[in-house]
């Protein structure tokens, strides 16, 4: 233990509850509480796996689904998958849902956090595959709209990104300190702008491409939700270019945002803070955590927290975190 803790324990012990407060709230730097974040969404996703729907065929349906339009090498072993499921499928979803469970208290356990982020990788990108298809990128009909890249590969990203190590003194925002400013913008750059590309994909400039994609989100929802979602499509309905077009420029923007002085970056920043939520409640739907079925709460919570991960801090916060 450091100097600067035993301190900090002796002037909690003798400030009482309120100062012992304060130094468990500062021991919680930036990186911990995002860590946290992650931690609280794989705990969501090892619940969601344990639905009833789950124990249904419904599920291995949905896997092999994921396998269409995806080149052969990719599509047969997605099948492979869903039919192994689908003889096990008991003992295979709550397994899946108790490794999700166990990332997610790995990650919040202080002593565990390491090997549990980059168990999560791993576990990522084996899910990104066989349950998401590869999110959609090879398939022609990935969007932003519809989760792509895929929600889980966001997870692996922000594993990396929130890995507990420091490369410098100098990280002008939490997801820098892991792999260094450059790489970090560059993973940024990487994802924002593909981002951006999958936007002007056809299936969402063709006339009623956005709206097809809001409407196809209804089924099950709450009427409120539902009525959100009518709204949208209507809204929306035979202007798939225009829409396409803008989301585009809005995400090409946030791409570069980050590169730019603190100001230009926050504002950005906000920018892909409101696109996230938009995405997440018109695009969507909350994930369809609401309409049951839902493994995860898609792509939009983990966008946000992306963002939030990227907002600068000033060179005393920065130390302060490291404290």
């Amino acid at each position: 233990m450091t100097e600067a803790a035993v301190a900090g324990r002796r002037a909690a012990w003798r400030g009482g509850p309120e100062a012992e407060g304060a130094v468990l709230w500062r021991a919680l730097d930036a990186r911990r509480v995002l860590q946290l974040c992650l931690a609280v969404l794989w705990l969501l996703d090892g619940v969601l796996q344990y639905q009833g729907g789950m124990y249904a065929k419904a599920f291995p349906q949905m896997l092999a689904a994921t396998a269409a339009g995806n080149p052969r090498w990719v599509a047969a072993l997605i099948t492979w998958d869903a039919g192994l499921v689908q003889h096990h499928l008991a003992a295979a979803d709550t397994a899946f849902a108790a490794v999700q469970l166990l990332l997610g208290l790995g990650i919040a356990f202080r002593p565990t956090v390491k090997a549990a982020l980059g168990a999560s990788v791993a576990w990522s990108l084996a899910v990104w595959w066989f349950g998401e298809g590869l999110g959609g990128v090879l398939s022609g009909g990935a969007s932003p709209l519809n989760g792509a890249p895929g929600a889980v590969i966001l997870y692996a990203l922000l594993a990396v990104l929130l890995w507990p190590a420091d490369r410098g003194a100098d990280a002008p925002f939490v997801a820098a300190r892991a792999v260094g400013a450059t790489t970090a913008r560059a993973l940024w750059a990487v994802l924002w702008l593909g981002l951006a590309y999958f936007a002007l994909a056809p299936a969402g400039r063709a006339p009623q491409g956005v709206s097809g994609m809001i409407a196809g989100m209804e089924s099950g929802e709450p009427g409120w939700e539902d009525g959100l979602l009518r709204g949208a499509a209507a809204l929306t309905s035979g202007a798939g270019l225009a829409v396409s077009v803008v989301l585009a420029v809005a995400l090409a923007v946030i791409a570069v945002g980050v590169c730019l002085p603190a100001p230009v970056a926050r504002a950005s920043l906000v920018l892909a803070l409101a696109v996230a939520g938009m995405i997440w409640v018109f695009a969507e739907a909350f994930g369809t955590i609401m309409a049951g079925g839902a493994t995860d709460p898609n792509s939009g919570p983990l966008l946000a927290l992306l963002a939030v991960a990227y907002w600068p801090v000033s060179a005393t916060a920065a130390e302060g975190g490291r404290a």
